[in-house]
């Protein structure tokens, strides 16, 4: 069949995300975790991918076997979804993703947009704020993987990509979509690879959609313009509605890997009702002796209560633990071993998943071998909720760390059983 358009996105909270608006707005929105997984009948197909966090050339290997699996299912466009903050080094990797898709697309310029008015994340003249303060100065440049210390996105972005980033601002959105194409295309005619536009509010991501719709160029978005632009596309070519599907009971398990403050307040929350265990990563135990100490101590409980297990920790823990084994490694640490716990406790008789954090839910996903999955419609806490595919389909709900009130943990626990009637 031909669909409209393959998203592929850089982490798998975030694919949830969007995947769980559209449906929301009656637009079925497959979730693949794996390329080979087979595509069902929609207009929008979504990838959760890994690709935010790890090497280019991984990253970009990654982006083309999905794109490659896109094409063959027939998408007329391929977008890319980074987060609201457009998380990333100096190095990559949403600038060599534009420029992938953009070769492989064969034109350019490709328009990118980051931010997210609705949840305090803004650019205005090609700068980012994060809850009213510029990202720099925000908890988002303590982040331990792709702090964010430069707000200028136009300068930082042009350090990832050989090609040159013109700005169309919030008055040049403001002026109306026809004035705006006329500008982007003043800026290929000069020999820029990319535009930037601004997203001071919901009236700049509604304008851009409407650009992006209309002149069918390769979009590299966050979640807002991503949306946006994929309702527009969906609704003209919208099989016919596929059933919900079927709620999952079982024991319930939160696994949560982010770090920070919003986390820490939320397992805070979570431990004054139920068991808790915390791990600590500079254990002499190593991550054989971790993961086996914390199914021990899981084992006793499945069923009687939901818990949770954590590596999440402060700024002076997340400081010696990568004084201990460096930057990225300490993040890969934690995602191996609560993988690994999350296998051990779905093999002993765990169905539902909460889990805090887009890279450990990437690393849950994985460890789990869940190939694909249907979204849920958006609820009272939002969305991140789906169902994965298979014989035997487990409930998860993924979501970013440091997104939620402190009880949103308690809150998707009791979510999961009324849906499944406890």
């Amino acid at each position: 069949m031909q669909r409209a358009l393959g998203i592929v996105a850089d982490d798998f909270t975030g694919a949830l995300m969007v995947a769980g608006y559209l449906e929301s707005a009656g637009i079925h929105c497959p979730v693949l975790f794996r390329p080979e997984a087979e595509i069902p009948p929609a207009a929008v197909v979504m990838a959760g991918t890994r690709t935010r966090t790890v090497p280019v050339a991984e990253a970009l290997a990654e982006l083309g076997r999905f794109t490659d699996a896109f094409l063959r299912a027939g998408c007329r466009r391929i977008a890319y979804k980074a987060c609201a903050t457009f998380d990333s080094t100096e190095d990559g990797n949403i600038g060599p993703a534009a420029d992938y898709l953009a070769d492989r697309a064969g034109v350019r310029p490709v328009l990118m947009s980051a931010g997210f008015p609705r949840f305090g994340t803004t650019v205005h003249q090609g700068y980012m704020f994060y809850r009213g303060r510029l990202v720099s100065e925000s908890i988002k440049r303590f982040d331990p993987l792709t702090p964010m210390s430069d707000p200028d996105l136009v300068r930082f972005l042009g350090r990832q990509t050989p090609h040159r980033i013109a700005l169309l601002n919030h008055a040049a959105l403001r002026s109306g979509a026809d004035a705006a194409r006329v500008a982007i295309e003043a800026f290929a005619a000069e020999g820029a690879g990319h535009v930037f536009l601004d997203t001071t509010d919901d009236g700049d991501v509604e304008t851009a959609a409407e650009i992006a719709a209309a002149m069918n160029r390769v979009v590299v978005a966050s979640d807002p313009l991503i949306i946006a632009y994929a309702t527009r596309l969906g609704h003209a070519m919208q099989p016919d509605p596929v059933p919900s599907p079927q709620q999952v009971d079982g024991p319930t398990a939160v696994i949560a890997g982010s770090v920070g403050p919003v986390v820490l307040a939320q397992l805070a929350a979570f431990s004054a009702n139920y068991p808790l265990l915390t791990l600590d990563l500079l254990d002499p135990a190593g991550e054989e002796g971790l993961v086996s100490a914390a199914l021990d101590w899981a084992s006793g409980q499945i069923g009687a209560a939901p818990l949770a297990i954590s590596t999440a920790t402060g700024p002076e823990g997340v400081a010696a633990v990568q004084a201990a084994f460096g930057r990225v490694e300490a993040a890969r640490r934690a995602e191996r071993i609560l993988g690994a716990i999350a296998k051990g406790l779905r093999d002993r008789g765990v169905r539902r998943f909460i889990v805090a954090g887009g890279e450990t839910s990437g690393a849950v996903v994985d460890a789990l071998g869940i190939a694909a999955a249907r979204a849920l419609p958006e609820g009272p806490l939002g969305t991140g909720f789906c169902i994965s595919s298979g014989p035997t389909p487990l409930s998860l709900y993924l979501k970013p760390g440091k997104l939620g009130a402190d009880d949103i943990l308690l809150s998707a626990v009791e979510a999961m059983n009324q849906w499944s009637g406890r």
